[in-house]
């Protein structure tokens, strides 16, 4: 198979372990990830971002193509039973292109947003596990016991490490592709990085008894820092947007309030798997996999002609994009975030609006460098000819001032029609602080 990709060029699967790819891609599991969008709402701030889960799946796929091929390049440095075979390499593909199976609608706000709500790697583990899915299927046609390696590489687990680490981990294909591929679809440049030198980079390396892939040489460092650095970019301009904040928390207030509706026994239209989330039953996998973008956006649709006047009003603020207003609380105190919140939710009750559906303190956060939440806590290593194996924190000065590192960006977010009113109330707290809604 040859495709065209915007990220990478010409992608091919032509080795005999990549004829399993053409069969997964046309599974019915595999096609739904069409139907649900990378970035989730992102779009509505950057109009590019309309890249699909599927899009980035191939991307994934393609990108460990290449691992492998530098695996192949490197690995008699390994020894024999942990090098690369035949089996470990068709697991890897199906691992990268599996990965994303159980993402709900919006991405991750999906499971955000459902209160007590699985992960989406949970999902995607009973996908590749049910008997009853084509993915399932497509995996035991290929090797018998494959659907069951699959699932425990997506957990950290293979006979061969390096390919969970590489499936799953801090220097992973999934975010090899989706750095590139959000950059590129948001026409923005802060994730692009050199993933020609970086795969180029790597070689393996003994540490404590246990093979691991590791950066080669002080050439290799500079692609690493800017894949990370990178990473931090995306998510400060792009996947922490306030407008997308914003809207994320819109949907937020809209799901709570169906959830009321529906368990006061109010005729609401909604597919199945919500309804059975809102009153606590079990969802099943079939009415799960039956959720995605389009499904959501029809009903939100629906919703917006509700007799409910909190339920039509959500849905329609997000379909028109009315999205609500945001005042940024870096400057402020922690320990005034929560009395600021109180205040401009008083501010909204007054009108006789529900603040608790539409007055959120947000705090996104992020890591950009953190050594210790790898598989195995076994971080990222660089080997540099004549020193002993160092933590790429130690080995890059820019990681290391990174490393360990969490950034936060509070937020007031509430309803563009109390704007006026909220920043006079909240004005003796937050006099300096910049109004991001103006």
């Amino acid at each position: 198979m040859l495709l065209r990709d915007p990220v990478h060029g010409l992608i091919e699967f032509v080795e005999e372990e990549e004829r399993l790819v053409l069969a997964l891609l046309d599974c019915r599991e595999v096609q739904r990830l069409r139907r649900i969008r990378q970035l989730g709402l992102t779009s509505l701030v950057f109009p590019g971002a309309e890249h699909s889960r599927f899009a980035h799946a191939v991307g994934a796929a393609h990108v460990m193509s290449r691992f492998l091929n530098r695996v192949r390049e490197v690995q008699d440095l390994l020894p024999k039973e942990l090098r690369l075979d035949a089996e470990g390499a068709a697991d890897a593909l199906a691992g990268a292109l599996l990965h994303d199976l159980g993402h709900g609608p919006f991405s991750h706000l999906f499971e955000q947003v459902q209160e007590g709500s699985r992960h989406h790697e949970d999902w995607t583990i009973d996908t590749i596990r049910d008997p009853g899915t084509e993915v399932h299927a497509a995996l035991e046609a290929y090797s018998a016991g494959m659907s069951e390696r699959v699932a425990r590489m997506l957990r950290g687990e293979h006979r061969l490490p390096y390919l969970a680490d590489a499936v799953s981990g801090m220097l992973d294909v999934d975010r090899a592709d989706y750095l590139l591929r959000d950059s590129h679809m948001t026409g923005v440049r802060y994730g692009l990085y050199d993933l020609d030198w970086l795969l180029r980079a790597l070689t393996f390396a003994e540490l404590n008894g246990r093979w691991i892939v590791a950066i080669h040489g002080r050439k290799g460092l500079p692609p690493i820092e800017s894949f990370f650095l990178g990473r931090h970019y995306m998510y400060h301009q792009v996947y922490h947007h306030k407008a997308t904040r914003g809207a994320e928390v819109l949907i937020r207030g809209l799901f709570q309030r169906l959830g009321e509706l529906v368990r006061d026994g109010i005729d609401v239209p909604v597919p199945q798997a919500l309804r059975d989330a809102a009153l606590g039953r079990t969802v099943s996998l079939g009415d799960y996999l039956a959720l995605d973008d389009p499904e959501i956006l029809s009903s939100v649709a629906q919703w917006r002609k509700s007799p409910d006047p909190i339920l039509a009003s959500l849905a329609d603020q997000l379909l028109a994009r009315r999205l609500p207003k945001t005042l940024p609380l870096d400057e402020v105190d922690e320990s005034k975030w929560e009395g600021v919140r109180e205040l401009a939710a008083n501010v909204v009750a007054s009108k006789g609006a529900r603040a608790d559906l539409l007055v959120w303190l947000d705090v996104a956060s992020d890591t950009p460098y953190d050594e210790e939440k790898s598989h195995h806590s076994m971080g990222t290593w660089v080997k540099l000819q004549h020193h002993p194996l160092q933590r790429l924190g130690d080995a890059s000065f820019l990681l290391g001032e990174l490393r360990g590192k969490t950034i936060r960006r509070p937020r007031l977010i509430f309803p563009p029609s109390a704007r006026d009113d909220v920043v006079s109330a909240l004005s003796p707290i937050l006099d300096g602080v910049p109004n991001e809604g103006e």
